[in-house]
């Protein structure tokens, strides 16, 4: 019997988020002056308040009220009637050193011998339905938030737009899993005061369906865009006015969008955030790692979906073991069991085998904390990093190194699909 899956996301606006973009700024700034930082840093954000705190060992000082007021005035939050604005903000940090406790368990004189951060549990999933591997209601519902952001920036078509904003995407899938329709769709925008609030809701409603939908449609394979029927059904801002938003509107807190960062409830999490954590945490390093695995296994045709889990102990260096569920779709003559052997002897999970194959040790975690961290483009890009002191450091990056298919030829050998 056919049924209908749903996945969500929120803006680079949301209040969650904006927390996520501070905490992950301050660790691109920590690594790009001192790569063997250990930060674990957290963000809260309210009403004209924003507060920092955490875990840092690192040999460099930071001005983060600077750092966190220029998030701030990216994300787009520089107008006063907003009640959180970059410049006029308290900032408040309660930033100190990390537990020497911790810390024994994890530093190693031998690099190679690097304790996992803290125990636990990361999974990655993957699945052929879309081309970049990810769940089709997230891939979605990601796309209708970018292209927002990216509509409000202009300022052209629709005039109106404030940062904060979530969507949803529900898909009618049938008995064999593929999708079959979209079920419906979820926009809720902050915006702008309107003279009447039924002049508000026609006029987002018609440029949500007439303006923003067909520029996401215009973006997918053919296969896709014929999901778009006239049946769809919109619930666009349902509660109605949505003028007080972002931070005023909700205190947001760093970690508090995990499934929005990953599969959107496809596969599995582990429970732990990703944001404001260096990559000596697993939580965030093994997470990608079990990304890169899924994704390289399902590319090279080992099956069209597949869950990885794998598990630490803190200050151990090797994982505790890989779990494999391919959801019977393995095209291969392993079972799962035996896949997960295979993805042993293929990868190398310890933490230091983590950092350094998905170089792990750049500044590369502000693109990750808005829009998912999983499914993205894999690019070199150069930023700039300003110094407490004055001083400027530009340098060239390899973001989402999670995201490449550098491992099928490995796997399709492995797996005898050369």
């Amino acid at each position: 019997m056919p049924y209908l899956f749903t996945s969500e996301s929120v803006s680079e606006g949301h209040p969650d988020k904006v927390a996520d973009q501070i905490s992950d700024a301050l660790i691109d700034n920590f690594l790009a002056w001192d790569p063997d930082s250990k930060v674990a840093c957290e963000t809260l954000v309210t009403t004209g308040l924003v507060v920092l705190a955490g875990e840092v060992k690192s040999q460099v000082y930071l001005d983060a009220q600077k750092i966190a007021r220029d998030v701030i005035r990216k994300i787009g939050y520089t107008k006063s009637e907003y009640m959180f604005e970059a410049d006029s903000c308290g900032v408040i940090s309660a930033i100190h050193e990390q537990s020497a406790d911790i810390n024994q368990g994890v530093d190693r004189v031998n690099k190679q011998d690097q304790g996992a951060g803290d125990q636990g549990m990361m999974f990655g999933y993957a699945t052929n339905e879309t081309d970049n591997y990810m769940p089709l209601a997230l891939d979605l519902a990601h796309k209708i938030l970018t292209e927002l952001a990216i509509l409000r920036r202009e300022n052209s078509s629709i005039k109106y737009l404030r940062p904060d904003a979530k969507s949803q995407v529900t898909i009618e899938y049938s008995d064999d899993h593929k999708p079959v329709r979209i079920d419906a769709i979820v926009v809720s925008t902050q915006h702008d005061d309107f003279d009447s609030e039924e002049n508000m809701q026609k006029k987002i409603q018609q440029d949500i369906v007439s303006i923003l939908i067909p520029r996401i449609k215009a973006q997918l394979k053919p296969e896709l865009q014929t999901l778009f029927t006239d049946a769809i059904k919109y619930h666009i801002n349902p509660t109605g006015k949505f003028v007080i938003g972002g931070p005023h509107g909700d205190t947001g807190l760093t970690g508090r969008k995990i499934i929005v960062d990953t599969y959107g409830g496809k596969g599995a999490h582990g429970g732990g955030a990703f944001s404001g954590k260096d990559p000596s945490k697993v939580d965030r390093s093994a997470a990608y790692a079990t990304r890169h695995i899924a994704k390289n296994l399902v590319a090279a045709g080992v099956c069209s979906e597949i869950l990885v889990q794998v598990s630490y102990a803190i200050g151990v260096k090797d994982p505790m073991g890989i779990f494999v569920d391919t959801y019977g779709t393995a095209n291969v003559d392993f079972t799962d069991g035996e896949i997960a052997q295979k993805i042993s002897s293929l990868f190398d999970m310890t933490p230091y085998g983590i950092e350094t194959r998905l170089k792990l040790r750049n500044p590369i975690y502000s693109e990750t904390a808005a829009y998912g961290h999983m499914g993205r483009i894999n690019e070199v890009v150069t930023k700039t990093f300003n110094g407490s002191n004055g001083e400027s450091k530009t340098v060239d990056v390899e973001l989402f190194t999670w995201e490449k298919l550098d491992f099928t030829d490995q796997v399709k050998k492995a797996f005898n699909l050369a």
